[in-house]
Formats: structure tokens, C-alpha cells, sequence
């Protein structure tokens, strides 16, 4: 990676992680046994869900909270592909940040550790009216609050 998506929060904590183990599946790969770029993004999503499991911060633990977080950016740089049947690895960073948006990085590695392919999401939160939220709402402040205190790793 040659720069870094998102500027720290001055006085915020580190991005919490978490790594999945993934192996390239035939249905994946393309005629030159490759994986198909449009892929990718679906591995970004097999790292924001295990993050949810492991964090309370899923899709429908916000959902059941009256929280929708679509995605509203999404952006993926690739340096090597990855073929089948390989082994990988999907890295999914949160970084902090005091505003209703969840800010995830991933870093995608083969088997011999090599980076190949990066990318980040952007969610915004909306109401169940659809509307963007302007401040985080209580269930996410307590979870940044959490954070801040080391309480998450």
C-alpha cells in the first residue's frame, strides 16, 4: 500500500482487527484461473461480517438498533492475483473516527504473506426513514466509548 486511506483521529485509539482464512474456490476464478476482480469485494465483506460477530457491531445488531449502514464508497487497488485453489487471507481494519460512518480498510494476502490487493469501504448510518444520521447514534457511542477506554481489542 503506498498511502494510507484514512487520517488518524488526533488522540483516538488504534484500528482494531481482525484476519479471516479464506481459500480460493473454482467458481471464483476466471478462464485464466485467476480470481475475478469483481470478487474482491465480497472478500471486504467476509472480513466486515467476521468483525461483527466478533465486535456486536454487525449488520443486524445495527439493524435491530434502528441503524442501516449501507455502503456508500468503496475503492480496491490490485498488485497480484490470486489463483485456485490458494490459501489467503483477508485482514478488515476499523479506524476510529467520531462521525455516523464505519471506516474499514482491508488488506488481502496470499499464502506467502504477499499483499495482493487493498481496499476500503465507507458506510454511512441511516435512520429506518432512510436518512442520514449527523451524529452517531447511542449503540455506536457506546461501542466508540469502549473503544476509546481499551476496552476492545
Amino acid at each position: 500500500m503506498t498511502r494510507a486511506y484514512f487520517t488518524p483521529v488526533a488522540g483516538g485509539p488504534p484500528p482494531l482487527r481482525i484476519t479471516v482464512e479464506r481459500q480460493v474456490r473454482f467458481e471464483e476464478v476466471d478462464p485464466l484461473n485467476i480470481v475475478w476482480h469483481g470478487r474482491y469485494p465480497s472478500y471486504f465483506e467476509d472480513a466486515r461480517v467476521a468483525f461483527g460477530e466478533k465486535y456486536g457491531l454487525g449488520y443486524l445488531d445495527c439493524y435491530q438498533r434502528g441503524i442501516l449502514t449501507p455502503i456508500k464508497k468503496m475503492h480496491v487497488d490490485y498488485f497480484r492475483p490470486l489463483a485456485f485453489p490458494e490459501r489467503f487471507t483477508i485482514e478488515g481494519i476499523l479506524h476510529f473516527t467520531t462521525a455516523a460512518r464505519l471506516n474499514f480498510e482491508f488488506v488481502i494476502r496470499n499464502q506467502r504473506g504477499e499483499v495482493t490487493c487493498t481496499g476500503y469501504t465507507v458506510q454511512m448510518m441511516l435512520d429506518t426513514n432512510q436518512e442520514i444520521m449527523l451524529v452517531p447514534p447511542p449503540f455506536i457511542e457506546e461501542f466508540l466509548g469502549r473503544w476509546q477506554q481499551g476496552a476492545l481489542s
